[in-house]
């Protein structure tokens, strides 16, 4: 049998999950998280205003504590089990309480950072943190009398809506997130299940395919040794018999064997079916696909894997509707219509159809949507 050139579906598929993740390791950890620390500068220019000799020292010294923190914390935020997070939180919001009487009102520029941390993490009780950071960040500043000056209330004002806006966006940031990381936990979910699915089949399908063509050369081959001395001839047949069944479940295992590594509608239908439920996205699926013909399953197969791939990858669709019928696979979703469809899983697919006599069609829809079909001319029709 010729090498198949197979590629793997998206529940299973390394490199699409390693690009995700790579945003989030080596470098990138410190230089994206990093670029936000500019806004300590404020803090930092106003220290030699309101702090002098050790306090100044102070204050500064402070200040970089909390910036290293606040680089080390954010990794550890995305990480459920990461002890660290609470740690370095709890140690940043000490700092911050800290600074505050070495960089005055500015120094609630700080609580922007603690309450982005608190808010990606915790969702709606982040929020509730952020809008008690915010009212203090108003009410605090003109109740401290060394604090008076003419530029209180105005700065006062705007770093509550720095820490109000930030937390919002963090909040829809944070949702973002944490439905990519549940959607990778599904994926991962949806392989273990596949891998244990896989093994049982292999069991059943072996013991069902071996287990009668083993018992009946077991038995034949006692026989050919008990006729082997009275009657050579009929041990002879028994034998030859033996040797056939043994080619027959020789074959029989091959071609079960061959099966697993091959396409299938039926399999990608299931696959895909589970896939988009992990996505969040409202399958429409046929239950059944006996009406195809027999030479297109495999082709079919193939649609339906590439097809439901660009879905959950691209579209950002809520619903997505697949159909068949004994010519023709349609994949049909109400996302992103104007994405673009050339990439080179679609181009091998392409391939793929035109070498089996078929036509590809895949484009936008009206007003929104996306809408990959494959048609085979003469299927169905007996040809």
């Amino acid at each position: 049998m010729a090498a198949r050139d197979v590629h793997p579906h998206p529940a299973a598929d390394p490199t699409w999950v390693a690009e995700q993740r790579k945003w989030s390791r080596g470098w990138r950890r410190i230089v994206f998280p990093g670029a936000f620390l500019a806004y300590l500068i404020q803090v930092a220019t106003v220290l030699p205003k309101d702090a002098h000799g050790a306090a100044l020292v102070a204050g500064a010294a402070d200040l970089v504590l909390f910036a290293v923190g606040y680089v080390l914390a954010v990794p550890a935020t995305w990480m459920l089990g990461d002890r660290r997070y609470t740690g370095l939180v709890a140690a940043m919001a000490v700092l911050w309480l800290i600074e505050l009487p070495f960089a005055h009102a500015d120094a609630f520029v700080m609580g922007v950072f603690v309450v982005a941390l608190l808010v990606i993490r915790f969702g709606e009780r982040g929020l509730v943190a952020g809008a008690a950071v915010a009212v203090t960040a108003i009410l605090l500043p003109p109740a401290v009398r060394p604090w008076h000056d003419t530029l209180t209330t105005g700065l006062s004002n705007g770093t509550a809506i720095a820490i109000s806006t930030t937390a919002l966006a963090m909040y829809g940031f944070g949702r973002v997130i944490r439905g990519s990381v549940a959607l990778e936990r599904a994926r991962a979910e949806l392989d273990r299940l596949a891998a244990e699915n896989e093994r049982a089949r292999i069991a059943r399908d072996l013991h069902d395919l071996l287990g009668h063509s083993l018992t009946t050369i077991s038995v034949k081959a006692e026989l050919a040794h008990k006729l082997t001395a009275h009657d050579p001839d009929a041990a002879a047949r028994e034998i030859a018999d033996v040797a056939a069944l043994t080619r027959r479940a020789l074959g029989d295992v091959r071609a079960a064997v061959a099966s697993y590594r091959e396409v299938t509608l039926a399999g990608e239908l299931a696959t895909g079916r589970e896939l988009l439920r992990a996505a969040g996205i409202t399958g429409e699926l046929p239950p059944a696909v006996e009406l195809v013909d027999d030479a297109a399953q495999e082709l079919f197969g193939w649609v339906v894997r590439e097809g439901l791939t660009n879905v959950v990858r691209h579209s950002r669709a809520r619903t997505c509707r697949v159909q068949v019928s004994p010519a023709s696979v349609e994949i049909l979703d109400d996302g992103v219509g104007g994405r673009t469809g050339t990439g080179n899983g679609l181009a091998g697919l392409a391939e793929r159809v035109a070498a089996a006599g078929g036509t590809l069609e895949a484009g936008p829809l009206q007003p929104t949507g996306w809408r990959l079909a494959v048609h085979l001319a003469g299927a169905g029709t007996g040809a």
